[in-house]
């Protein structure tokens, strides 16, 4: 069985994506490890060399921010990587910039990959999700949040990222998936107020263009973590991956989770899932097979 893994990187230096992070959390699960770089103006291809891995591929590209507007560029580019990955692969393993897997899901994910690889039925594996806020201590636990996403799929070229590449379609159609026992780390609101509202001006680029690009600019661009409807503490351990960036956060951040800010519907929505598990009238780009 071989794997292979594929991911998109634009500026990482500039926007502080832990992108090294990201492609080492998966590199013992892949057999190649397809990195394709935008046309970035700070030296992401040289912080990619550095992981040294014979694994990683690199591969470039220019983002048409023209053509794709509103964030599917992403879905744009993270098609060309996938287009990229080796034909002899069974799966293809996506991992975003700023997401990583903890190494006690390893085995879990490389059994199901095996389990499922000559059921055609199956086009991809579901993971769960944890949304870390603000720094590595708080975990978003609302509606707000995703909690499910694909992450793996069959390497079949049918198979297309969808709108801003959070999941994948074949056309219209939803893949049909198999839940992992198995989570994904997303990191992308853990940053200091100053490098988010940096992040914040460059990733508006993708979304926003000419007016609305110039009034984005000009609004207030500041972050304030404070703004948040629910979160709870993290007690568990990151992947080690993340260790070292751990170690070196230079920013403190505490915030009061004990109240919860929602409307009346959400509210009873939340106490809803808490008790009962289930998540209600929550937006799929899939279908699991029971």
């Amino acid at each position: 069985m071989k794997i292979s893994g594929f991911t998109i990187i634009k500026n990482a230096l500039l926007n502080d994506y832990p992108i090294v992070e990201a492609i080492t959390s998966i590199l013992p699960l892949v057999d190649e490890m397809i990195v394709l770089i935008g046309d970035s103006k700070d030296d992401t291809e040289q912080l990619i060399r550095n992981i040294q891995s014979p694994k990683i591929k690199i591969h470039h590209s220019v983002w048409d921010t023209v053509t794709y507007t509103s964030g599917t560029v992403l879905a744009a580019e993270t098609n060309k990587a996938f287009n990229l990955t080796d034909p002899e692969s069974e799966w293809a393993f996506y991992i975003q910039g700023d997401e990583a897997v903890h190494e006690k899901y390893h085995a879990i994910i490389q059994q199901a990959c095996a389990q499922y690889k000559d059921d055609k039925r199956v086009e991809g594996l579901l993971f769960n999700y944890l949304h870390f806020y603000g720094t590595y201590d708080y975990v978003g636990d609302s509606r707000k949040w995703y909690d499910k996403e694909v992450r793996i799929i069959r390497n079949d070229k049918k198979i297309r990222s969808y709108r801003d590449a959070q999941g994948f379609r074949v056309g219209e159609r939803k893949l049909q998936v198999k839940q992992l026992d198995a989570y994904i780390y997303h990191y992308g609101w853990v940053k200091s107020a100053e490098t988010m509202m940096a992040k914040n001006t460059h990733v508006a680029e993708v979304w926003h263009k000419d007016e609305s690009l110039a009034k984005y600019k000009l609004s207030d661009l500041s972050h304030n973590f404070g703004h948040f409807d629910s979160l709870k503490l993290f007690k568990l351990t990151h992947p080690a991956v993340y260790q070292k960036r751990i170690l070196e956060k230079n920013w403190h951040l505490e915030l009061d989770i004990s109240k919860k800010h929602f409307s009346l519907k959400n509210r009873l929505l939340y106490y809803v899932e808490k008790w009962t598990g289930v998540r209600l009238f929550n937006f799929k780009s899939y279908k699991i097979i029971r």
